[in-house]
């Protein structure tokens, strides 16, 4: 039998021996079944994820929107941003 402690923050620290004889990792997921005097910890079967696609730079490019406006200034660009900057404190500061 092996014994842990309960942290300020609530935390219990499963053995080492347990985890291992186990095989928890960082991250295993526990259901916690409050059965009275006892406390019972049940591991949450872990779901298979879905392999991630990798994208190529084609498929990534043609996924961006791409702006078909006229040219836009340095200029242009410094007074949408403080104009949408003075336009959210603005509406912060009329609550």
């Amino acid at each position: 039998m092996s014994r842990t402690k309960m942290s300020k923050a609530g935390a219990v620290v499963l053995p080492k021996a347990v985890r291992d004889a186990h095989g928890f990792s960082e991250g295993t997921e526990f259901e916690v079944i409050d059965g009275g005097r006892e406390i019972m910890l049940r591991p949450v079967e872990a779901k298979a994820e879905a392999p991630k696609k990798t994208l190529t730079v084609e498929e990534f490019l043609a996924m961006r929107p791409v702006y078909k406006g006229p040219p836009l200034t340095d200029e242009m660009i410094r007074k949408g941003i403080e104009e949408e900057a003075r336009r959210r404190w603005d509406e912060e500061n009329s609550r």
